[in-house]
């Protein structure tokens, strides 16, 4: 997968990239990076030797179909693992099991602090539950990760990428060792998952919004249905003042054709008269 995905990702976006040095060349560590792009998955892997595993929705592993099974395959070639999110709490815990088994494993594991993508490319709080409690589970670095530019290159509801250079920042590895067994203290987690969150934030060059992605999310889902239900009551309401108008217009014109009959007859009845 790196020959057939990274490799023309590559040549096709040539992303700059900063602290390489940073990877250990072998051994566990986490990657901890911002959100902006369905493609940050694939162009941090891309530009590392070693692979780095991510966790993903159960849903691409289980779509039937040819299609389906194209999508499954694609997403374990590029080390992607199914983690069931049908209930947040055990969604959670799956994603910390699985990034457990795999710095167990000496390797990588990549994860997104914030959750899901910036909705607006600002940087977002960081959920304290799986990076903080990965990290103190295995006693891994942390890596601080910033993307650059990646949400340009396919913004939402556009089909076709754009061909642009993004960029990758690593700084260097964070060692929490002295919170070590503290891995259910949920003020550590906080300090823990803050301290990533403000390297990222200097590495990214982002502006920081203090809430979660996913609030931000809401508020947005609950402004455009606001917007929308507001045309429409708009759009209802200029209707009715149309028709109302047209009403009274035909309502006025019967009026002056009914005028214009009465007075007709008043004149034929005048000109009859002896």
């Amino acid at each position: 997968m790196k020959v057939a995905v990274g490799g023309p990702l590559k040549v096709a976006f040539r992303p700059w990239v900063e602290g390489l040095e940073n990877i250990p060349a072998e051994g566990p560590a986490i990657l901890a990076s911002n959100h902006l792009s369905f493609s940050d998955s694939f162009f941090l892997p891309a530009v590392l030797d070693r692979k780095v595993t991510f966790i993903a929705k159960a849903e691409y592993f289980t779509t039937p179909g040819v299609k389906g099974r194209l999508t499954a395959a694609f997403f374990k070639g590029v080390g992607q693992l199914p983690v069931d999110r049908s209930g947040a709490r055990g969604a959670g815990e799956a994603a910390i099991r699985s990034g457990i088994e795999v710095l167990e494993r000496g390797e990588l594991f990549g994860i997104y602090p914030e959750g899901t993508r910036s909705p607006d490319g600002r940087l977002y709080r960081g959920k304290p539950g799986g990076l903080a409690r990965v990290a103190l589970a295995t006693g891994a670095p942390v890596i601080p990760v910033a993307m650059i530019d990646t949400e340009k290159i396919q913004p939402p509801g556009k089909v076709m990428p754009k061909l642009m250079r993004p960029g990758i920042r690593i700084g260097k590895p964070l060692d929490f060792s002295r919170y070590q067994g503290m891995e259910h203290d949920r003020f550590v987690l906080r300090a823990v998952t803050d301290e990533v969150m403000y390297e990222i934030m200097k590495l990214s060059g982002q502006e920081y919004v203090d809430m979660y992605a996913t609030a931000m999310k809401r508020q947005l889902a609950d402004a455009a249905k606001a917007e929308k239900e507001a045309d429409k009551a708009a759009r209802a309401a200029l209707a009715r003042a149309e028709k109302e108008q047209a009403e009274q217009e035909k309502a006025e014109q019967d009026r002056a054709e009914q005028d214009r009959a009465e007075r007709d007859q008043q004149t034929g009845e005048s000109r009859t008269e002896p």
